[in-house]
């Protein structure tokens, strides 16, 4: 089984992708099955293919994506006939041989090829008519640690680590952006892309927002790809110089794998920022992100192992290197400006996303069990309570008559939180450590009125 991130509602359906592959839509009145559809795949691997992102609805048709960790041929994305289930097409995020892009995987076979999963939920521009995912990494790197002598062959590994912008009907790649080429450390670009609409030179564009685990965002016109800018949240030491104007990375010399040598990467491969979105607000500008201050030495002493095959190696997470425990940090900033206009930081890293409220307020989960809201001009704390048990998911917002409620999941258990509950006890030892005390009473649903 897979854990799931969520469901998706359209007319009088309900659409859930189940653990064995299906994609079935139930009545949303009485729970009926109204079509059932099996994902077919051909092949097999170390892990098995799941449906872990919720799908999308885009025009007439249910886009999904298809998690792929390390199966050969790597992942891919189904459009689905929404009324009949039926699929019209798949659009593979690793490139073949002999298709576009097929020439930048170091020229090995398909059977090695794998990664270009998608397990987070895409994005929809009506306007567009555009769907817009990311997708994750590779992990069998070590084919494309050295790039071979062979002309017009790169190792840039398309598509993944990439937006790519597909036409909802036909499954057409209408463009794509490679956020980062061969990437030998699961810096995973693969979270939500928000559509946000900006003004830039004194004309406003339609910008696709989306950053990686080192918290580096890129911003790219939402119509073509365009590269536009970048914003660094400050974690990271890998990527050293960026293009004005195309936006490919300058990796530090200390990014490549060594065996032979211990370096101090940030972030951990476990992220800056993870599966937490961010919150927009669209009357402010303003963006709130989510992120954990933790770093990784990297190189023959470490002690925990990351999906990478690119070196024999292993990288155990380490604060820091002037780090006063403050671990979680949520940042806003002006996505206009690009500056920084406040952060908020406490010892306990984030677990949920973050939920933004055109009543200035901001809410915010953590592993201590917190669920706190802030104000979102100044970063204050405005109100705070104990939930009971870990936040681990993405808090909503919705209105009954004239009463505004938030909504908080607790007590799931996710792969992010449960590596937190492990690095906290090591860092602060038994005495001060926090998660000691949790009273985890279980999963919930809680829920709170705005007054």
């Amino acid at each position: 089984p897979s854990s799931k991130i969520g469901i998706a509602l359209y007319g009088n359906k309900v659409l859930m992708p189940t653990a064995d592959l299906h994609m079935v839509a139930l009545d949303h009145k009485t729970g009926e099955v109204i079509w059932d559809t099996g994902i077919n795949t051909e092949r097999s691997g170390v892990l098995p293919y799941a449906l872990r992102g919720a799908p999308v609805i885009a025009g007439n048709m249910l886009v999904q994506g298809v998690t792929a960790t390390f199966m050969p041929g790597g992942g891919f994305i189904v459009g689905l006939d929404l009324e009949t289930g039926q699929e019209v097409w798949r659009f593979n995020t690793v490139a073949w041989p002999g298709e576009p892009g097929g020439n930048t995987w170091n020229d090995i076979p398909l059977e090695e090829r794998s990664g270009g999963s998608v397990w987070v939920p895409g994005s929809y521009d009506p306007e567009l008519d555009l769907v817009y995912f990311g997708l994750a990494p590779t992990y069998h790197t070590e084919p494309l640690l050295r790039p071979v002598d062979i002309e017009g062959v790169t190792n840039d590994a398309l598509y993944t680590n990439s937006t790519v912008a597909l036409r909802p009907e036909t499954g057409e790649l209408v463009w794509y952006f490679q956020h980062i080429a061969n990437d030998q450390w699961d810096l995973d670009w693969v979270y939500e892309r928000q559509l946000i609409e900006i003004e830039l030179g004194g004309v406003t564009r339609k910008v696709v927002l989306t950053a990686g685990k080192m918290a580096l965002y890129d911003a790219l016109d939402a119509a073509t790809g365009e590269y536009l800018f970048s914003m660094d949240m400050g974690l990271q030491n890998i990527v050293t110089a960026i293009d004005p104007e195309t936006g490919a990375k300058t990796l530090s010399s200390i990014a490549t794998p060594n065996a032979e040598e211990t370096h101090l990467l940030c972030p951990f491969a476990n992220g800056g920022r993870n599966w937490q979105s961010a919150a927009y607000n669209p009357n402010s500008k303003m963006l709130f992100l989510p992120i954990a201050e933790v770093c990784m030495n990297a190189g023959p002493t470490g002690q925990g192992g990351i999906l990478s095959t690119g070196a024999g190696m292993e990288a155990t997470p380490s604060p820091l290197a002037a780090s006063d425990d403050q671990f979680g940090r949520w940042q806003a900033v002006n996505v206009e400006t690009r500056e920084l206009v406040w952060d908020h930081r406490k010892e306990a890293p984030p677990t949920s996303a973050a939920l933004s409220t055109e009543g200035g307020l901001v809410f915010i989960g953590a592993l201590d069990q917190s669920f706190s809201a802030l104000d979102d001009a100044t970063g204050e704390v405005l109100w705070s309570t104990d939930l009971g048990d870990i936040p681990a998911s993405f808090p909503i917002t919705y209105q009954v008559g004239d009463k505004q409620y938030i909504a908080v999941a607790i007590g799931t258990p996710t792969i992010h939180a449960n590596v937190w509950l492990g690095l906290t006890q090591e860092y602060f030892g038994a005495n001060r450590n926090f998660a000691g005390s949790l009273s985890r009473q279980g999963p919930a649903l809680k829920v709170f009125s705005l007054n």
